[in-house]
């Protein structure tokens, strides 16, 4: 298999990763003759491992810790026993402070940039307010805001005192945020009065004083006027404008000092279908996590600029704020990604000069499916790497990235999830890079496949397991007594280990790998377990299909129904000639397994308001399951996409 890149010995060698393998071999006469040596080591020697990464990155400790692993027995292992720290003290203890540290645009055209002392100034600003107001370690703050400095600004601030942070995106309707925040019971909300996408603006201002009345425990509601300058004139004095609070003059930023295991935000899972679960994970855990897969395996710089597309409501917003810490500039956009055209994220990523390019594989799928080629349009000389999550990166999307962005592109497809807010598989700066594979397996995830039996496997399809622990795997799930959600959540299959719900292949050659799709969406056909990616893939090839869905049924009497729904271009037909196309695509590309029993025509793809496509949720809705357990529509992207499910129940099923 020929590599679709490889980096030069020069890029290589400037790598943080081998200035990493340097360090061991100078402190610790470690000497690794590979990547895969390397990683072998760090899931064999846990403690060693994270050990080694808090001298590498010279951590700042404010007392020492007394042991670096408590118990390796998941899920109740405690990292740095003893050691006090703060995530967002080492966000400020380097950069130049005249030097910028966020670049902001948005798509009705606003922009503007922050140096690293304006950053640092306003921070101060918003913890002496929150202090202030009696915000205090262990309180929870929680934002109802889009992709903008402040969030950034209010976050840092938050962190800085010892506070515990929380967020989600205003495109969230009243129930689904009520359902998140009233959980952790906050006292302050930061919320904005609307937000624009697609070029229509949306007024929040109702929604905001009806999650207000819904969460008793506010003592405080910090409004941001972003869609009107003139919003604070709609509420009462209970709110209060988020620029005076910037603009007031501050002391010196300063760090409250927190235990290593103390909690540092809330996120959610997608709640699609029943309450969310509040997943809340530390201090030092994120911080050791992110310094290691920001340097290692993103391989980002100071003074580069790091761009993710995302929104405050998916984890990749808070992985977004970590490139800070390598002394980077991270550039935060607030929009649609296609609009006013379609590559206009090419047209901001050469005009901002983005080094590190950061957006989910659907995106990238639909600029391959609509032919857009940006290398043709846009100077991306500054372009070092692409990272792509949130769903599996099929093969033709790894050479279409090459063949019409850029073909010299460092391609890190990458997965992880909420859970540790990290990724466990992704980008290797010293390996090549392969179509549809994710490079390598992170270090210190010790991570493998397993088959029916539980036994680890390569070169075949099996269930993504982590058998050792990792500091960012969440500390707990809030109002979760005993742990009971979060061990059925992970540990049910596979007493002490991780069952992460992925469906991966590991190859033995390369040591890359890929996913299949969620294993709680896996395709079971006489007894052959099908990764739905896999159909994705295949189906992706046909130039009328816009998007798709398919979902495996288990029927009385074993039987199955393999229903497939497809969203077509604009223009296209569902023909029979078409329907034979894409089953002989499938035939053809994988097997005559890969074909569905039917082919359907809908309206809509239903997907979260994160971007992951709901197949579980329908696959309950189309077996009839009470439809308040199955699907959460609060917290869909496009919730008038269901109906057509519920209807073909009813008259097909």
């Amino acid at each position: 298999m020929k590599p679709l890149w490889e980096g030069s010995n020069s890029f290589k060698q400037k790598s943080h990763l081998t200035t990493y393998t340097n360090w061991l071999k100078s402190e610790y006469n470690l000497d690794f003759e590979n990547y895969d040596a390397l990683w072998q080591w760090s899931v064999t020697h846990i403690q060693d491992f994270w050990e080694s990464l808090w001298h590498f990155f010279k951590i700042k400790a404010h007392s020492p810790y007394s042991a670096v692993c408590s118990s390796k027995a998941m899920p109740n292992t405690t990292w740095f026993t003893g050691a006090t720290l703060n995530y967002a003290e080492h966000i400020f203890r380097q950069a130049s402070p005249h030097e910028v540290a966020i670049y902001f645009s948005n798509e009705r055209g606003s922009s503007s940039t922050l140096t690293w002392k304006a950053l640092e100034q306003k921070v101060a600003a918003m913890a002496q307010y929150l202090k202030a107001i009696g915000i205090a370690k262990g309180d929870c703050v929680v934002a109802y805001l889009p992709n903008v400095p402040e969030a950034t600004i209010t976050f840092l601030a938050v962190n800085a005192i010892g506070a515990i942070w929380s967020s989600t995106s205003p495109d969230f309707g009243t129930e689904s945020v009520v359902n998140r925040f009233a959980q952790i019971q906050p006292k302050v909300l930061i919320a904005t009065d609307g937000y624009t996408y697609n070029g229509k603006p949306y007024d929040k201002t109702e929604t905001i004083k009806e999650i207000t009345a819904a969460i008793p425990s506010l003592e405080k509601v910090i409004l941001l006027p972003y869609l009107n300058p003139n919003a604070l004139d709609q509420f009462s004095e209970f709110y209060t404008d988020i620029n005076s609070i910037l603009e007031t003059p501050a002391t010196a930023l300063e760090f409250e000092a927190v235990d290593f295991n103390h909690p540092m935000w809330v996120l959610y899972s997608s709640g699609t279908t029943g309450l969310p679960k509040a997943i809340v994970h530390s201090h030092g855990g994120v911080l050791l996590e992110h310094y290691k897969y920001m340097a290692f395996h993103n391989n980002v710089h100071p003074k580069e600029r790091y761009f993710w597309y995302t929104t405050t409501g998916w984890m990749m917003w808070n992985f977004l704020q970590s490139a800070l810490l390598m002394e980077a500039s991270i550039v935060l956009y607030d929009g649609a990604p296609t609009y006013p055209n379609t590559d206009h994220l090419w047209e901001l990523s050469e005009h901002l000069k983005v080094t590190h390019f950061g957006t989910s594989a659907p995106y990238l799928v639909a600029l391959m499916k609509k032919q857009i080629r940006p290398k043709e349009n846009y100077n991306l000389s500054a372009l070092t790497s692409i990272s792509s999550t949130g769903a599996p990166l099929p093969a033709e999307a790894f050479s279409y990235v090459y063949t019409n962005i850029k073909s010299d592109v460092w391609l890190c497809s990458m997965a992880g999830g909420t859970d540790v807010c990290t990724a466990f598989v992704g980008g290797n700066p010293l390996s090549p890079v392969y179509g549809g594979e994710i490079q390598c397996r992170a270090l210190g995830v010790s991570l493998y496949a397993y088959d029916a039996n539980g036994t680890p496997i390569e070169n075949a399809l099996g269930e993504m397991v982590i058998d050792q622990p990792m500091p960012s795997m969440p500390i707990y799930f809030w109002n979760d007594p005993n742990k009971k959600r979060y061990l059925s959540s992970y540990f049910e299959e596979y007493p002490g280990k991780w069952r992460h719900g992925d469906f991966i292949k590991i190859n033995s050659k390369t040591n890359g790998l890929t996913i299949f799709g969620r294993s709680d969406a896996t395709l079971n056909r006489h007894g052959i377990r099908i990764g739905t990616s896999e159909i994705y893939n295949a189906i992706h090839k046909i130039e009328a299909v816009e998007d798709a869905l398919i979902v495996n049924l288990e029927l009385e009497k074993g039987k199955h129904y393999m229903p497939l729904f497809l969203k077509l271009k604009t223009g296209f037909e569902l023909t029979e000639q078409l329907k034979t196309q894409i089953n002989q695509q499938l035939k053809t590309d994988y097997s005559p397994r890969h074909i569905p029993d039917a082919i359907f025509e809908v309206p809509d793809i239903p997907y979260t308001i994160s971007g992951k496509k709901m197949e579980a949720p329908i696959k309950k809705i189309l077996l009839k399951m009470p439809l308040e357990t199955s699907i959460n529509k609060d917290a869909m992207r496009n919730p008038e996409s269901v109906g057509y499910f519920i209807a073909f129940a009813k008259s097909h099923l």
